[in-house]
């Protein structure tokens, strides 16, 4: 596939990363971010701000979860980055090159599943794709059903590529959807929830998919609500809240960031839990078995000795490690709505 165009003459704007607004590296740099934007704002009619000031940076090769809770400006700065509605004031640059004026040169290069598939229920899987690689005037006629094969292929849907779409189930609406996404080899994929309607074997295979595509040096940018998915598959994550941006990073940075959870595991739950709270523990909460709390500002050896003091039949006793729940929760104040 052709490469981007250095695009002399255009204006470089936020230029090649977030943090030297005046750089002008050339597209192709293995440095230059894949994604980087600068004070991007969008504000609809009638005044909602969506996005307020987003400096948004995504290295190239990595895996980059896009965390927030709805209405946080996460759908919308997607559709900023595809070029779908234009920005009210700052600058994205997708591969180099400036979003939406570029859009004709940077989408060919890029693969995108965003708020589900657009598919002909009277066509077959296989005639869906058959229709988008027909659309995309750089794809080559000659390999067209090779093409489409392999993409049915690599999503799970070859037994069912003869079925009408209007039959899909919501998961295998999902997969044609991604596959349609793979149907040319792609630098950049932005996905928006993909695993939404799959059972586990099916997020699982998803999953592994998005890390083969990774290694084959394919950046994936990535949606989801599901926060543990986010933790195994992503290599670094944006948190949003309320359209601003409020962490970015590597995910075992957002997560070594956030304090871990203290656990006791005792049958005398209720008893173990009036003993944390007068040793000052706070946020102590029992359930399933066992309590969990802050960690203690002391020694935590001195509360496990007051447990036992007090009569506690203590089974476990340690902190856990911050999940990256954790870290959204510290980082936005709420708990993230995983109703998407």
């Amino acid at each position: 596939m052709e490469e981007l165009p250095a695009g002399e003459g255009e204006s470089h704007g936020s230029g090649a990363t977030v943090s030297d607004p005046g750089a002008q590296e050339a597209p192709e740099a293995e440095e230059a971010p894949v994604i980087a934007t600068r004070a991007l704002t969008k504000r609809y009619r009638g005044g909602q701000l969506a996005v307020d000031g987003l400096d948004l940076t995504v290295p190239a090769g990595s895996v980059f979860g896009f965390l927030g809770p709805n209405g946080s400006g996460k759908t919308t700065t997607i559709r900023m980055l595809m070029g779908l509605i234009e920005p009210t004031s700052g600058t994205a640059r997708v591969l180099g090159r400036p979003m939406p004026r570029a859009s004709r040169a940077v989408l060919p290069h890029v693969g995108a599943l965003i708020e589900g598939p657009a598919l002909y229920g009277f066509l077959s899987g296989r005639d869906n794709l058959l229709r988008y690689d027909s659309a995309d005037p750089t794809a080559d006629p000659r390999t067209r059903r090779a093409r489409v094969g392999a993409a049915l292929d690599r999503v799970g849907l070859s037994a069912a590529a003869g079925k009408k779409a209007r039959a899909y189930s919501l998961g295998m609406k999902q997969r044609l959807g991604l596959a349609a996404a793979l149907l040319q080899p792609r630098r950049l994929l932005v996905l928006d929830e993909p695993t939404n309607g799959l059972d586990p074997q099916g997020m699982r295979e998803i999953r592994s998919l998005v890390r083969e595509l990774a290694s084959e040096g394919t950046t994936v940018f990535l949606s989801s609500h599901l926060l543990d998915e986010i933790e195994q598959v992503c290599t670094h994550a944006a948190v949003m809240a309320q359209g601003r941006l409020i962490a970015q990073g590597a995910v075992a940075d957002l997560a070594a960031g956030a304090r871990g959870r203290l656990v006791v595991t005792t049958p005398d739950m209720t008893e173990a839990a009036r003993v944390l709270k007068e040793q000052g523990v706070a946020d102590v909460v029992v359930g399933d078995g066992r309590v969990t709390a802050d960690p203690p500002e002391g020694e935590p050896a001195d509360v496990n000795a007051a447990l036992v003091t007090a009569g506690v039949r203590v089974r476990g006793f340690g902190v856990e490690r911050a999940s990256l729940e954790d870290a959204f929760v510290a980082l936005t104040g709420e708990g993230f709505d995983v109703a998407g």
